[in-house]
């Protein structure tokens, strides 16, 4: 077998992580799912809850999704989605070890549209997955870089060490997300506008094509990521999310940031099933 071409040495960097998720206080099941992974191209690697682990030879992809449709179609259609990237993101490892920033948006575009495609015929050719959707929030992390894919109103949020505030890199498929971009409406009149739900594009149901956003960030040690379900940020503002990620005092404070995440937004709000992915750069 032919090796991968070498990637430059980064024994310094690593990544630390924590995921949780939680069904809310009314939902009566979880649509929601979340994936950690550690791979190369020969094997792969599913992480745990919470974790800690150099990138040296290996890359790391962290997802989020969010399932809707009837029975439990939705719960189907967020698992299937993190199941699809363990089996096809390992493939492209190659790719990665020479470098993808010139074929980064060709390797994600069809990843998604792989998952769409299975969505689809599986709500085509079986009843109780008829009309499943999904959203999906994925970051790969490379030596030195997260490349991003994103369908639906799930989020991917960027906390540089440097300061500047909370970035979202993900852009919501949603009217009201459009507005707030455009600055039609302020964060406050976002999260509680009665259509902020109202998905414009998703993966699988009735979509015969998908155009997921797709970019690129170069990290450095001391970023955070933040990869969330809609249901976390009902009941967090941004800059209670900032507060949550980098908190004042001793380091057991901040050891199980998405587990510190759910419990607040579920204390305050608490109506949907609500997931949090948190990956640091040490």
């Amino acid at each position: 077998m032919n090796q991968p071409p070498s990637r430059p040495a980064s024994t310094s960097i690593a990544l630390k992580w924590s995921g949780r998720t939680d069904r809310g206080r009314v939902r009566p099941n979880n649509e929601d799912a979340f994936l950690g992974l550690r791979f190369d191209s020969r094997e792969i690697h599913r992480l745990g809850k919470l974790g800690e682990a150099s990138l040296g030879n290996m890359d790391f992809a962290f997802a989020v999704s969010d399932g809707m449709g009837g029975a439990m179609a939705g719960e189907y259609a967020s698992e299937i989605a993190v199941e699809k990237i363990t089996a096809l993101l390992p493939r492209s490892f190659q790719q990665s070890a020479v470098g993808l920033e010139t074929g980064f948006e060709d390797v994600l575009t069809e990843l998604f549209d792989e998952i769409h495609r299975a969505l689809r015929y599986l709500g085509h050719h079986y009843e109780e997955c008829s009309g499943m959707e999904t959203t999906l929030s994925l970051c790969w992390f490379t030596p030195g870089r997260m490349y991003y894919g994103h369908i639906g109103d799930s989020r991917i949020y960027y906390l540089p060490a440097q300061g500047g505030g909370i970035q979202q890199l993900s852009e919501d498929d949603t009217h009201v997300g459009w507005l707030f971009r455009n600055g039609k409406i302020n964060e406050r009149e976002a999260r509680n506008h009665p259509r902020r739900n109202a998905l414009q594009k998703a993966l699988g149901g009735g979509n015969q094509f998908v155009e997921p956003q797709v970019g690129a960030v170069a990290y450095q040690t001391g970023d955070i990521f933040l990869l969330c379900t809609d249901g976390l940020v009902e009941g967090l503002y941004n800059g209670q999310l900032v507060e949550l990620l980098r908190p004042p005092g001793s380091a057991a404070a901040a050891a199980d940031p998405a587990h510190r995440l759910v419990q607040e937004s579920l204390a305050k709000d608490g109506r949907d099933n609500t997931t949090a992915l948190v990956i640091q750069v040490i």
